[in-house]
């Protein structure tokens, strides 16, 4: 819902000390909240957009999403790791189990999968999520 006007000074009084070169992919507005009602994070009565990231794969298909209140920030971390997962799936088809990091053990690629029910443990450990 901010403005360009309210990012531009976001990025240049805030963002720039924070990041050397400020962020490398572009902020939009929402006047209106069209992208907002999109993705369900148009707040009608408060006239806002509700805090939300979104990972949207290059088919234009919505893989991940995170809302949160302005209490809680997000987790960078958690969104990088979730892209990278995304990314390593798309390339070999292997699937990753709950708090996968590169290098760390992954599951065979679906179908795969389904036939090894029953016998996932023995190539995933739960520490792995850790």
């Amino acid at each position: 819902m901010d403005s360009n006007f309210s990012h531009k000074v976001w990025q240049e009084i805030e963002l720039s000390k924070m990041v050397k070169e400020g962020i490398p992919f572009p902020m939009i507005a929402d006047p209106g909240g069209k992208i907002g009602t999109l993705y369900g994070v148009y707040d009608d009565e408060g006239g806002v957009d509700v805090r939300g990231r979104f990972l949207i794969d290059p088919n234009g298909v919505l893989q991940a999403m995170e809302v949160l209140t302005p209490p809680v920030g997000r987790n960078v971390m958690e969104v990088l790791r979730q892209l990278k997962a995304f990314q390593h799936h798309q390339k070999t088809g292997e699937l990753m189990p709950s708090g996968w990091q590169p290098g760390k053990p992954t599951l065979p690629p679906g179908t795969e999968a389904l036939k090894r029910a029953g016998h996932i443990w023995e190539i995933w450990k739960v520490e792995n999520a850790f």
